[in-house]
C-alpha cells in the first residue's frame, strides 16, 4: 500500500497526520521501555528476588537499547525504512510477549534485553521526520515527534502502575505487545514510498558512526551535553521509585505512576522547543535549560518530603530533560549530509549508556546516602553538563540556522504536538 497521496503523486511531506502517527508510534516504542521501572518491587516479590537485582531490568533494557541503536539503526541510511520500521516493531512485539510469559528472573531478564536490542523504531522514525519535514518546520516536526517519545516514558509508568495493580505486572507486556503490533501494520501504511539509498558494506556503516560524528565538531559536545541530561533524567525517576515506597509516602504502584502525569505536563509544555532552533535560538536555549535542570534538582533536594514540591519539580525537570534532548538532537540533523541516521545513532546511544549509567548508581547511591546522594550526584553531572556548553557554545552555535520569518512572527506548532 502507498502512503497518503495528492493526486497520482505520494504525498512525502510531514503532515499534521503523519506527525502524529510518528508522535504516537515513537511514544508506544520508547515507553516499552520502562514498564519496569514502577514495578520493581512487584517483580521482585513475583519472582522471588532482591530488590537491587530487579533494578537491574531496567539498566539491562536501557543497554539493550543501546546496542540496538548501534546495530540497527544505521540500516535506516541505507534500507528501505517502509519495510524496515514495521519489521523491527514486529520484532519488539515478540520479545514484549516473551516477558509476559517468562517463568523466571533470568528468562524476563533476557526476554527485557531483547525488548531493548528491538524497539529501536522511535529512532529510525526521528531522522525519518527530519528527512520529510520542510527544512523551515524541521525543528518543530522532531520536537513534536521527539515529545512523542518523552511522553511514552512518562506515560508507560503511569499506566503500569495501574494495569499491575488491576491484572498483575505480567498483563502490561501483553497489552503492549498487542498495541506495537497494530503500530507495525498502521507504519506500513503511512510512511510514504521512498527513494532507494545506496548500499554501504555494514561493517562500514558501523564503522561510519564514529566518523560521522568525528567529522562535525558541533557532534561531539552535542553528544556530551544530552547524554548528561538524560543520566540525570533516569537516575531521578529511578530514584523517585524508593523515594516514595518509603516512609513519609509509603506509595502504592499506581499512586508513583500517577506522579508521571505531572511529567506529562513538562513534556507538553516543552514540546515547543524545536521552534527555538527554527528562529536561530537553540544554543542559548540549551544553557537555559541546563540551569534550570539544576536548579529544579535543587528543588528536588530541598522539598523532598513535599509531595507538591515534587510535582512542582517533576514538571520543571521535564521541561529541561525534554527541551535539552529536542534541541540538541535538531542540531545533530540540520549538519550537513545525508547521514542523519547515524547521527541519531551516536545520539541515541550515548543517551541511553548515560540513562544506563543513571539507573545503574542509583541503587548503590540510594543505599549509601538515600535522596541527598542521589541528588548530589545529578547536580555534579548537571554542572558538567554546563561545563561542556560554555567552553563549546560558539561552536554550537554554527548548527544553528538563520531565522526564516520575521522575530516577531508567531510560532505556530504542527497540529499534531496542540
Amino acid at each position: 500500500m502507498k502512503g497518503p497521496t495528492t493526486g497520482s503523486v505520494p504525498d512525502r511531506r510531514m503532515t499534521p497526520a503523519r506527525t502524529l502517527v510518528f508522535a504516537i508510534a515513537a511514544g508506544m516504542a520508547v515507553g516499552n521501555l520502562y514498564w519496569a521501572q514502577p514495578l520493581i518491587e512487584v517483580i521482585a516479590s513475583s519472582l522471588g528476588v532482591s530488590s537491587s537485582s530487579a533494578a537491574t531490568l531496567v539498566t539491562v533494557t536501557q543497554v539493550g537499547y543501546a546496542l540496538g541503536i548501534f546495530l540497527i539503526v544505521p540500516l535506516g541510511d541505507v534500507l528501505n525504512r517502509r519495510r524496515l520500521i514495521p519489521l523491527i516493531l514486529a520484532l519488539s512485539a515478540a520479545t514484549l510477549l516473551g516477558a509476559a510469559l517468562a517463568p523466571s528472573f533470568a528468562v524476563l531478564l533476557t526476554a527485557l534485553g531483547g525488548v531493548g536490542l528491538t524497539t529501536v523504531g522511535a529512532q529510525l522514525l526521528t531522522p525519518l521526520a527530519s528527512e520529510l519535514a520542510e527544512p523551515e518546520r524541521r525543528g518543530r516536526v522532531v520536537g513534536a515527534v521527539a515529545s512523542g517519545s518523552l511522553i511514552g516514558i512518562l506515560l508507560s509508568r503511569t499506566i503500569s502502575g495501574f494495569i499491575a495493580d488491576l491484572l498483575g505486572w505480567r498483563a502490561i507486556y501483553v497489552i503492549a505487545a498487542a498495541i506495537t503490533l497494530l503500530l507495525a501494520g498502521v507504519l506500513r501504511t503511512v510512511i510514504p514510498p521512498l527513494a532507494p539509498r545506496e548500499p554501504v558494506p555494514y561493517p562500514r556503516l558501523l564503522a561510519s558512526v564514529f566518523t560521522t560524528v568525528a567529522h562535525h565538531r558541533a557532534a561531539a559536545p552535542t553528544l556530551a551535553i544530552c547524554a548528561a541530561s538524560f543520566a540525570v533524567f533516569s537516575m531521578f525517576w529511578t530514584s523517585m521509585t524508593y523515594l516514595l515506597t518509603a516512609p513519609p509516602f509509603s506509595f502504592s504502584v499506581s499512586q508513583i505512576g500517577l506522579l508521571g502525569l505531572a511529567g506529562l505536563a513538562g513534556a507538553l509544555a516543552a514540546r515547543r522547543a524545536g521552534a527555538l532552533h527554527d528562529r536561530g535560538w537553540s544554543v542559548p536555549a540549551t544553557g537555559l535549560a541546563l540551569a534550570l535542570l539544576g536548579l529544579s534538582l535543587a528543588a528536588a533536594l530541598a522539598g523532598r518530603n513535599s509531595v507538591v514540591a515534587l510535582v512542582v519539580v517533576v514538571i520543571a525537570l521535564d521541561i529541561a530533560a525534554q527541551s535539552i534532548l529536542v534541541l540538541g538532537q535538531t542540531r545533530l540533523f540540520a549538519l550537513p549530509g545525508s547521514a542523519r541516521s547515524r547521527l541519531n545513532t551516536a545520539f541515541v546511544v550515548s543517551n541511553f549508556l548515560g540513562g544506563a549509567l543513571g539507573s545503574a548508581i542509583a541503587g548503590p547511591l540510594w543505599s549509601a546516602g538515600g535522596w541527598t546522594a542521589i541528588m548530589t550526584a545529578s547536580l555534579a553531572i548537571t554542572l558538567a553538563g554546563l561545563t561542556v556548553w560554555t567552553l563549546t557554545r560558539r561552536r554550537l552555535a554554527h548548527t544553528t540556522p538563520t531565522p526564516a520569518r520575521p522575530a516577531d512572527a508567531p510560532v505556530e506548532a504542527p497540529a499534531a504536538a496542540r
